[in-house]
């Protein structure tokens, strides 16, 4: 090839910048060996009492651990810290994908922060049913609020739960309670009408919906919006606004076909740009004016209380479940089982019930 044609090639190789060893041997090194240096319970706990920010993001690093030798010490976390609660206002925020949750969300939490409020957002993010991962992005879309010193993001992935959670959600809940968080932001996954869970585990639960998305019928159908408290009709801005106006209305009608609620709380709708930071306080005061509410009538009493059993059958719906799969014998004979499955020999009705009686009698 001419010398002349390659000097001026557009990709050309240069020589690089030295590594500094410094940087990439010893740095990492460290890195390395603070991840793997396990702090004891009263460690965490102090750190989460002081509103230490790493302490708490490890210690729900620590309670979703999948590894055996780690619940324990969760356990333990979780209890010293329901000791140490103190009150907070629970606000779990739904709606599809798109809707603009997150964006309400670091709107909402900046307007909060200002007001002297520590705000606690758990956000969980959808995990993929092939591979398992998750791209726990939610920092990345907030990039302001993540940057509050009064605001602690924490993404975690659902996993296989259902109804738009975590599985640990209601103790990261408690963990940011104990570390000082006053209002707790929970964003679920964000994919549609099966997003109830997360119900069971605040004290408001508020549906962010899209003007001109075909949504309108579904205010006339149960599901979440028969639980939502609030629906607020988002990114009503710019050409949007007469569509948000509309859908507003059309909401309205919709909710009079519902029952009473138990709180005697007339569920509300407005419309909010979160961009243009409008509606946000109209948001909150409707939060206020619910939770003002529904301590008089002692109905969040009664709710927590009632949330709290949910909880206790959940546990130990997920304890049962850990023990069966983890069960030796019974994955060795589940491999069996799979195989007269396939070769139509038993039914998955009488396999399962087979596979639970051999648990029974290792239990």
């Amino acid at each position: 090839m001419n010398n002349n044609l390659s000097n001026k090639a557009a990709f050309r190789e240069h020589k690089g910048v030295p590594e500094q060893e410094s940087t990439n041997k010893n740095a990492i090194s460290k890195l390395k060996r603070k991840r793997r240096d396990q702090p004891s319970v009263e460690k965490l706990l102090k750190g989460i009492l002081e509103s230490n920010t790493t302490a708490l993001s490890r210690g729900i690093t620590l309670i979703e651990s999948q590894n055996i030798s780690h619940q324990t010490k969760a356990n333990n976390l979780i209890q010293n810290c329901l000791e140490h609660t103190k009150p907070s206002i629970r606000v779990g925020i739904t709606g599809v994908p798109g809707v603009g949750k997150s964006t309400y969300i670091e709107s909402l939490g900046a307007y909060l922060t200002s007001l002297g409020s520590k705000v606690a957002v758990l956000a969980v993010d959808p995990s993929s049913s092939l591979s398992k991962g998750s791209i726990l992005g939610d920092k990345t879309r907030m990039d302001s609020l993540v940057r509050n010193p009064n605001a602690f993001i924490r993404p975690s992935a659902a996993g296989e739960s259902l109804g738009g959670v975590a599985r640990h959600t209601r103790e990261s809940i408690t963990l940011c309670e104990a570390a000082g968080y006053d209002v707790i932001l929970i964003e679920t996954v964000g994919v549609g009408q099966s997003e109830t869970a997360v119900h069971s585990m605040v004290d408001f639960f508020l549906l962010l919906k899209l003007a001109g998305a075909g949504d309108e019928l579904q205010g006339i159908k149960r599901g979440i919006i028969e639980m939502a408290d609030a629906i607020i009709i988002n990114k009503a801005d710019g050409n949007n606004k007469n569509a948000a106006k509309l859908s507003m209305l059309e909401f309205k009608r919709a909710l009079h076909l519902y029952p009473a609620k138990a709180s005697n709380w007339t569920p509300k709708v407005i419309m909010c740009s979160s961009l243009e930071s409008k509606g946000i306080e109209e948001s909150w005061t409707l939060i206020k004016d619910y939770v003002s509410l529904a301590k008089s009538e002692g109905y969040l009493t009664q709710k927590r209380q009632e949330q709290n059993i949910f909880w206790l059958i959940q546990s130990i719906e997920n304890q049962l479940k850990d023990q069966f799969f983890k069960n030796d014998e019974i994955i060795k004979e589940m491999e069996s089982q799979i195989i007269l499955i396939k070769n139509n020999k038993r039914s998955p009705f009488a396999a399962a019930k087979y596979l639970l009686n051999l648990q029974k009698t290792h239990s």
